[in-house]
């Protein structure tokens, strides 16, 4: 019986939600370079989905690399090579994404693979690691991997890695995808950008949504962000999320939502998606 839950959990699909920043707020830098946030991740059905192959050997091998994603910034490697690294593990294994997330869009896309990678393997593998530890090697990855491992909608602090659980009201989300990918480093490092938020508590974070403290540097930038966002404040409040380029708005169901993407330009790449209590993958450690 184990023999073939195991081989069953081998040919599931592992799915690796976008997340959504409801608000962002940044609140200093730190001596190291990184800024100070504060922000709430929330999750959203629509995904990556990622497929695992056992190996006779410890080889670790992307069966499709992304376009344009050199070997060793690929993070879905660097993932499952670094949980190697860190637990001894001389296992092996073949990944295949099946790519949904824009990259540079700001939905996370990147760090959610790499998590789903660490969660997917941690029990493929039978590591036995806790969710713990798995943030923890998450966090080697980068900031926003380890809100994925969480597993739930989340008040972030620090530069992402400090964690409080938080209800997120239902709704449902209309996203557009600009046609660019915004650097994050050259949001984050633009002179304008302003970095004395004042902070928080996690119980407050509802007085801050709707606010985005890179947005204003990322349209500067990449003028068409405000484009899209113009557009989108036809039909509600609308934000950028993370350092974009994406851009979304909330509707209390889903016919509100689907309504505003049948609106869409010719040309305009935008969809509806679910906001979710949790990750998909939330009960798998």
């Amino acid at each position: 019986m184990t023999d073939n839950l195991i081989l069953r959990d081998w040919r599931n699909a592992y799915p690796a939600p976008a997340k959504l920043n409801l608000f962002l707020r940044v609140a200093g830098r730190r001596p190291d370079g990184y800024h100070r946030l504060q922000t709430v991740f929330r999750f959203i059905d629509r995904n990556d989905r990622l497929f695992f192959s056992p190996r006779k050997d410890s080889g670790i091998v992307l069966l499709n690399p992304l376009p344009g994603v050199p070997a060793e910034s690929d993070l879905i490697t660097r993932a499952a090579r670094l949980l190697q690294t860190e637990t001894g593990c001389r296992k092996g294994v073949e990944i295949r994404v099946e790519k949904i997330l824009p990259m540079g869009g700001g939905l996370g896309g990147g760090s959610s693979d790499a998590a789903t990678v660490l969660v997917a393997l941690n029990k493929l593998w039978q590591l036995g690691l806790s969710r713990e530890r798995l943030r923890e090697i998450g966090l080697k990855l980068g900031a926003d991997v380890p809100v994925f491992i969480f597993g739930r909608n989340a008040f972030a602090e620090g530069i992402g890695e400090i964690l409080s659980a938080v209800e997120a009201p239902p709704a449902w989300y209309v996203v557009l995808e600009p046609p660019v990918q915004a650097s994050t480093a050259i949001v984050f490092g633009a002179p304008e950008l302003r970095r004395d938020a004042p902070l928080i508590r996690a119980t407050e974070w509802k007085s801050a949504l709707w606010q985005n403290d890179l947005e204003t540097a990322a349209v500067s930038r990449y003028p068409i962000i405000g484009d899209y966002l113009r557009w989108l404040s036809g039909y509600g409040q609308a934000l950028m999320t993370g350092s974009g380029a994406c851009v979304f708005a909330a509707f209390e169901n889903e016919a509100a939502a689907k309504d505003v993407v049948e609106a869409l330009p010719a040309g305009m790449r935008g969809w509806a998606a679910k906001g979710l209590d949790s990750h998909p993958l939330c009960d798998l450690i």
